[in-house]
């Protein structure tokens, strides 16, 4: 698949560069740190591999010296194919169910529900699905490079680096007196992976190169010398015929000889050697047209590079990559553990501020490589990042390598808007507007509803049926937490043509709810029913456990954001009066979000006893973040309570998790309990620790521990930083909301507000010195820092600065 040019949701970089002097100015304020992911030997698993990609083509290097191992990625490796997973007649089940909830038979509701309103057929397969219709994204396969050395001699002074600054990566070392580097990066603009292999001394390169897949592969040797791997995956039905693929591989430069036999590429007595590797699927979907063949594309995609330089490919890549990635920058000032460090390695950091030595840089380097992250697995025209991005390095990846609709596809899509990536949210709302032709009918076969609504798994064929489990797949608010993503867009921008895009689909989620709710008899308020707490279980009164209930907390906060914002998106469309005032009755006779016995936010209708006090699920603080519902502002008892939830669920958990309670600690303005949970998500995790269910942490790499390994956990910590140095989810816009004392020197530049601000930041010894504003539409807006609020009023594209005077 190739991304289709769709120009309607990226709009000109042009203002993004208003700031240039200024960010100058906060950057050179400290020494500049290396933005870079530092290793001193090869890896030995994939989570101690660097990732590149350019939204759809992958690649993870090893750094091997005698033998070279690069994992492959395309984002249209996908097995599976189209399905009709609703279950036939599941409405009929319906008015038992829901009867057995409103008189407390929950366990009798959900063996119901798991007979009657689960999906049809294998569903995901058990989160195992590469070979039934749901399906799994995939690795594309593996290049292999084999090396051998006019010496034996030891290697000497290893070293490999992903740079963050240009999305290449690197490796270097010494042999016998000869410097051996290799460079890589996948460029967008040559939709090709470019890998460079140098020595120090003439002929002194020699290698062996192959691809390999483990299943469902032909090779092929072509006479231009091309070697290309193909095939075609598993739909999950009796024919087996799915997507097709192919990779091709072509030594673009040499000074060497080349000689291919037997499906191997072999290079002799070389100084320099370039390779181009292109790669296509023909997957159909969503997001684009896709292409009809795709052998013939990838061929295509070498031979338009054919006359290209490396430099050129090179310059080409880092002006791309570049235009995203520098609208922000955050310094934290020096890190002497890093310095000290001999090499300065990235596990060596990871360990070192594990054992308490203070490293600020570390979290500005994470917080760079998560936008690094989306910036290489999310482009307009293309799948949107998975549970692992675009980087599998297997068949049957972990949980299919899907988008699960309960956080983890939300939170992968949290640094966005406030990192200054808008953009990068196109393929996410493709997803969503492709999910409702199949969520209505959907709606239909379970609820005889209107609109549309999809549950807690995704693929890139329009699965929009519950899961295979109710304890689990039942969970029927994952289209409102969508939905919140578009208006949340909306908020930032202040673009009504995305508005008048994304209205319908939020309009269509909101009528499914409307009809879908029904009233509990101990207050009248209306709930949804059936449906769980993602993932999470209580104990009845009997001491079963159980997971189907009534309008459980995050529902009914989702419901009520859904509802707020499609009445205000009526207004300024001047639509839907009728539709409007339904909303609003409806809406406020939800049930609200309350306190138990204990203090909590409480998960559920009843105060039910957890089956897990620890459960890594906090759903029901969705109203705190990323929701507005709950604020030590406005809320104070509430915020409290979310406090003491939090306390009760504990600092430990997995990656996502982790990211999930860091930006709430950052929205209760507690910067040094954000920063304690961003100690403990850096933690540092191995293959050992990866055994450990449920345990987080971080890889060597970087990549977050679930375990295994999960990008929400990456891009959701960059979005939790983001939200320590600025938030604007209510009435204001607040600096340094969540400032640690561990980060007393900084500058943060480029963060954007909603409102259509740009926001930099400086500030010394914990306190504000300089904030810069751009507004990109003009306004009315209201700055706080700490107590203080000041009324600011912006022209388009007008600049403003102001002092910590300002506010005093």
């Amino acid at each position: 698949m190739h991304p289709v040019n769709n120009s309607g949701p990226v709009e000109s970089t042009l203002k993004r560069y208003l700031l240039p002097a200024f960010a100058l100015c906060l950057c050179f304020q400290f020494p500049l740190q290396g933005r870079e992911v530092v290793l001193a030997e090869p890896a030995t698993h994939f989570t101690e591999s660097l990732p590149l990609g350019n939204g759809r083509l992958g690649a993870m290097l090893f750094g091997g010296v005698d033998a070279e191992k690069i994992v492959l990625n395309e984002n249209g490796m996908w097995s599976g194919s189209p399905q009709n997973a609703d279950r036939p007649g599941a409405a009929e089940a319906l008015p038992e169910i829901r009867q057995l909830l409103l008189e407390g038979k929950n366990a009798e509701a959900e063996a119901l529900v798991n007979k009657h309103f689960t999906c049809a057929g294998k569903g995901s397969g058990g989160g195992v699905g590469a070979n039934v219709p749901f399906g799994c994204y995939q690795t594309l396969g593996q290049m292999y490079l084999e090396f051998t050395y006019p010496s034996e001699a030891p290697v000497e002074d290893y070293r490999r680096w992903l740079d963050l600054e240009t999305a290449t990566a690197h490796l270097s070392f010494l042999r016998d007196g000869v410097e051996y580097r290799r460079e890589g990066f996948v460029s967008k603009p040559g939709e090709v992976f470019v890998y460079r292999v140098t020595a120090s001394k003439e002929a002194s390169l020699h290698f062996n190169l192959r691809l390999d897949r483990q299943e469902r592969r032909s090779s092929e040797v072509h006479d231009n010398g091309d070697l290309e791997m193909y095939g075609e995956l598993n739909n999950g039905w009796r024919d087996g015929r799915g997507v097709r693929y192919a990779t091709r591989v072509r030594v673009a430069a040499t000074d060497g000889t080349v000689e291919i036999k037997d499906g191997v590429i072999s290079v002799s007595n070389a100084s320099e050697v370039v390779l181009h590797l292109s790669a296509a699927t023909d997957i159909k979907t969503f997001a684009g047209r896709g292409v009809n063949d795709a052998r013939a594309t990838a061929r295509s995609d070498l031979d338009a590079q054919a006359e290209a330089t490396y430099w050129g490919l090179r310059a080409d890549h880092i002006a791309d990559y570049r235009a995203f990635f520098s609208r922000t920058t955050l310094q934290l000032g020096s890190s002497p553990a890093a310095a000290e460090m001999i090499p300065p390695t990235t596990p060596g950091r990871l360990q070192r501020f594990a054992a308490g030595e203070p490293d600020p840089d570390l979290a500005a380097l994470y917080f760079d490589f998560g936008r690094y992250l989306l910036i290489s697995s999310s482009r307009p025209g293309g799948l949107p990042a998975n549970l692992q991005g675009i980087w599998a390095e297997k068949i049957q990846t972990p949980w299919n390598g899907d988008w699960h609709l309960n956080i983890n596809l939300q939170m992968n899509y949290w640094p966005a808007n406030i990192c200054n990536l808008e953009e990068l949210n196109e393929p996410l709302f493709a997803l969503i507007e492709s999910l409702q032709e199949p969520g209505a009918i959907t709606a239909q076969t379970y609820y005889g509803a209107r609109g549309w609504v999809s549950f807690l798994l995704a693929n890139p064929w329009g699965f929009t049926s519950p899961g295979e489990s109710a304890s689990w797949g039942s969970t029927v608010s994952c289209s409102a937490w969508l939905c919140q993503h578009l208006w949340d867009h909306y908020l930032f921008t202040g673009d009504k043509a995305f508005l008048e895009r994304a209205y319908p689909i939020m309009r269509g989620a909101a009528l499914f709810y409307l009809d879908m709710l029904i009233e509990e008899p101990a207050h009248g308020w209306l709930v949804t029913a059936p449906s769980n707490s993602p993932e999470n279980a209580f104990l009845l009164p009997d001491g079963t456990k159980a997971h189907v209930c009534m309008g459980p907390t995050a529902d009914q906060q989702l419901l009520r954001y859904l509802f707020d914002a499609c009445i205000e998106a009526s207004v300024v469309l001047g639509e839907d009066h009728e539709l409007r005032q339904e909303l609003r009755e409806k809406r406020d006779r939800l049930a609200p979000t309350r306190l138990g016995p204990d203090g909590r936010i409480m998960e559920w209708l009843e105060p039910y006893e957890e089956a897990d006090p620890q459960h890594r699920h906090i759903a029901h603080l969705w109203g705190l973040y990323p929701g507005n519902e709950i604020s030590p502002d406005r809320t104070p008892a509430l915020a409290n309570g979310a406090r003491a939830s939090l306390n009760g669920r504990g600092d430990g958990g997995t990656g996502w998790s982790l990211a999930f309670k860091l930006a709430m600690w950052a929205r209760l303005g507690d910067g040094e309990r954000a920063h304690k949970i961003l100690t403990s998500h850096l933690k540092p995790a191995d293959q050992k620790t990866a055994k450990q269910r449920w345990s987080g942490g971080t890889y060597a790499n970087l990549f977050d521990a679930h375990p295994p390994f999960q990008i929400d956990g990456n891009l959701g910590g960059s979005a939790a930083i983001a939200e320590m140095l600025l938030q604007s989810h209510l009435d204001s816009v607040k600096l340094l909301p969540a400032l640690p004392p561990q980060w007393p020197d900084g500058t943060v530049s480029g963060l954007r507000a909603r409102g259509g601000l740009e926001v930099s930041i400086s500030w010394s010894k914990g306190e504000l010195t300089e904030v810069t504003l751009v507004s990109e539409k003009g306004g009315e807006f209201t700055l706080q820092y700490g107590e203080a609020r000041i009324p600011v009023s912006l022209q388009e594209l007008e600049q403003s600065t102001l002092s910590v005077d300002d506010f005093r």
